[in-house]
């Protein structure tokens, strides 16, 4: 790219950089948690018209996803829930077409008295702002937004088409962009911004979500030796399923995106929940587990494994349901025309030169990849304590990574005169 046009562009992202972060803090203070979505998708359509982007805002509709590959089972009804996409149509396509993607929900905040600040009210300090979902992941969906606010207040505009898909659900099933899909949306590329500390993601993992109910025989606890106690019961499937994930971590069944670290696949006892009464005998105990998986790792084979180690451990007093995520893992290939470009974008930027890193996590560049078949980079700015306390992002890193994406945007797509 010019370098002057370059200048030009990055300049641009420097004087609405102030608007960016009141509107990031704005996003921050929408505590938009399951089911409380619309007033952030409020401000997300408010954002892409300003940007003039034309809206497209539409319900999810479970009846509709339930039967597409990559849907994940869903508890919580869809009622007044929303997807909003801003679309950019050039006068006449020259360039290659591109998604940006990002979510709008976040995940609980967890007991108030551990934040510094409260979780829904953004703090800057340091350079960084606080506040749940800063960093997962609003502080990207901000950059996404001011990338192509930044091309229009510099005159310019995407020479292709360009849409910027708000999603919910991301944090427990994706199928707010598996809606995307259905609609009918398809891009030449599909970036990102999870924070991803300037890298791009090689490889993610994929994420299953169980429920195990134990069954016992409540007794009272002067006659305890006559009961069966399923809080108790419920320990050695821990156990056991530790085992399993220590098996699924040898080197010999460690996929290869990933056999540069020790320990991707991690079985997660995030909630547990038994018993009536201190003084009987436990009769249920339920556990809800979060368990990863390889790109190319059969979702039904894992699912037979588990129950597998689960029914050895704990025998007919067990069953096991799913809910939410059931994710399969996505490895970044055939994309070596968008990775060149957001490159020479990153250093333009001044990010230097681009890593290529696995993550752990899921993410929902594989409704993108793998059932719309389109290249899909996961690029975006430092965050810390995500999904923790004093969640926060960098800002310096998020004006970077905005640099970067209205670069990647100015030469994947090409630009016109507005």
């Amino acid at each position: 790219m010019d370098s002057q046009l370059s200048t030009r562009i990055m300049k641009s992202v420097d004087a609405n950089f102030d608007r960016q972060v009141d509107f990031l803090a704005a996003l921050v203070g929408c505590a938009s948690l399951r089911g409380d979505e619309e007033p952030a998708q409020d401000l997300m359509q408010t954002a892409m018209t300003e940007a003039g982007l034309a809206i497209d805002r539409w319900r999810l509709d479970e009846k509709e996803l339930c039967s597409l590959r990559g849907y994940s089972p869903v508890e919580t009804p869809y009622d007044g829930v929303s997807n909003v996409a801003g679309v950019w149509r050039p006068r006449g396509r020259k360039g290659r077409s591109l998604i940006l993607n990002g979510h709008v929900d976040v995940v609980p905040a967890g007991p108030l008295d551990k934040w510094t600040s409260p979780p829904f009210a953004a703090r800057i300090a340091d350079g960084w702002m606080y506040g749940r979902g800063a960093a997962d992941m609003k502080g990207g969906v901000s950059a996404m937004v001011f990338a192509l606010e930044a091309l229009r207040c510099a005159g310019l505009r995407p020479a292709a088409e360009v849409a910027v898909h708000s999603v919910v659900e991301e944090e427990c099933t994706g199928n707010g962009a598996l809606a995307c899909i259905a609609r009918g949306y398809r891009a030449d590329a599909v970036l990102i911004p999870e924070p991803r500390n300037g890298a791009v993601t090689s490889a993610q993992l994929g994420v299953m979500w169980l429920r195990v109910t134990v069954r016992g025989r409540p007794a009272h606890v002067r006659e305890a030796q006559i009961g069966a106690n399923a809080i108790e019961a419920a320990f050695p499937l821990m156990a056991a399923l530790h085992r399993l994930e220590a098996e699924w971590n040898a080197p010999s069944r460690r996929h290869p995106a990933f056999a540069g670290l020790d320990h991707p696949i991690n079985f997660n006892l995030g909630r547990i929940a038994g018993g009536d009464w201190p003084s009987s005998v436990p009769a249920w105990c339920v556990l809800e587990i979060r368990v990863a998986v390889y790109p190319n790792q059969s979702l039904d084979d894992a699912k037979a494994e588990i129950e597998s180690c689960l029914r050895k451990a704990g025998g007919d007093a067990i069953s096991v349901e799913y809910h939410g995520f059931m994710a399969e893992g996505y490895e970044l290939i055939n994309a070596d025309a968008p990775l060149g470009v957001l490159e020479r974008a990153h250093a333009a930027a001044g990010g230097g030169e681009l890593a290529r890193v696995p993550t752990t996590a899921c993410t929902d560049a594989r409704f993108y990849g793998l059932y719309g078949g389109m290249p899909s980079l996961v690029y975006g700015p430092r965050g810390a304590a995500i999904h923790g306390f004093d969640e926060r992002v960098e800002l310096e890193s998020l004006r970077t990574v905005t640099q970067a994406i209205a670069l990647f945007v100015a030469e994947w797509c090409g630009v016109e005169a507005a």
